[in-house]
């Protein structure tokens, strides 16, 4: 039953993706859309796999990687580090959760051309970017998660001298554990957009670069291509991550399927 699940899982995302190259191709024949508005797919695949044989795409989806994941890594550790602080510490919540909110209200993106002037146009500025997109959803899941811990589990625990430190480590975060795993998965395709679009203010190398250089020329087959690995970097992480998420907060799938 278990691979019958598993081959369906990835089976039906298959026979959609299959369905969706098939219109693209038979809207492309029957409405005679020219190739620098809309490419064939067969062209698209055809730099795609071009790109990868060769060499060129592999440099690109690296950089993009390596700003991504440490970004990613940076923003999510500070931000699970900075939720469960400002959930324990009124004081700290006083002074400093109106400018976290304040900084969470501005677009990002108009942070770019700052964040490039103070970190440089090399990966630096990239991860500062990343980091700060990745930061706030998780910060926000995470002081919810935290705050809305069970009070008579808290106080069970309370009464057998358990100290602040150990109801936060072993009651509090694994009680917001499936809030945090939430933000962390948002966080994987907006780590990807906020890598994109570092390298599209300034880069020599990436994907977005390779999108932002290919519409120069109007290359749009190596446009899509970029789009295309992107998407397949953002559902492999988003894939993973519910990979781990199910594997961590075991108790939530026992539920489920208690409730099936």
């Amino acid at each position: 039953m278990l691979k019958r699940l598993d081959i369906t899982a990835f089976l039906y995302p298959l026979i959609s993706l299959a369905v969706l190259v098939l219109v693209w191709h038979v809207s492309i024949e029957i409405f005679t859309i020219p190739d620098y508005l809309l490419p064939p797919p067969a062209s698209v695949f055809s730099a795609l796999y071009h790109g990868l044989i060769s060499g060129e795409l592999w440099p690109h989806i690296a950089t993009t990687l390596g700003e991504t994941l440490s970004g990613y890594a940076i923003g999510c550790g500070l931000a699970v580090f900075m939720g469960a602080l400002l959930a324990e510490s009124r004081t700290f919540e006083r002074f400093f959760y109106p400018l976290l909110i304040g900084l969470q209200a501005m677009p990002k993106v108009a942070l770019g051309p700052i964040i490039l002037v103070w970190f440089g146009f090399g990966m630096a500025s990239k991860v500062v970017l990343v980091a700060l997109v990745c930061f706030f959803p998780l910060f926000v899941n995470t002081v919810n998660g935290i705050k809305r811990t069970d009070p008579e589990l808290l106080d069970a625990c309370r009464a057998f001298s358990a100290s602040r430190l150990y109801l936060l480590l072993h009651v509090k975060l694994p009680a917001a554990s499936g809030e945090i795993f939430s933000g962390l998965q948002i966080g994987v395709s907006l780590a990807l957009i906020g890598a994109v679009v570092g390298e599209f203010l300034s880069a020599q190398q990436g994907l977005g670069y390779l999108i932002a250089s290919a519409s120069v020329s109007m290359s749009l087959a190596t446009m899509f291509s970029g789009v295309l690995l992107l998407a397949a970097i953002g559902l492999t992480g988003s894939l993973i991550m519910r990979a781990i998420h199910r594997r961590v907060v075991f108790w939530e799938a026992r539920s489920e399927k208690a409730r099936r």
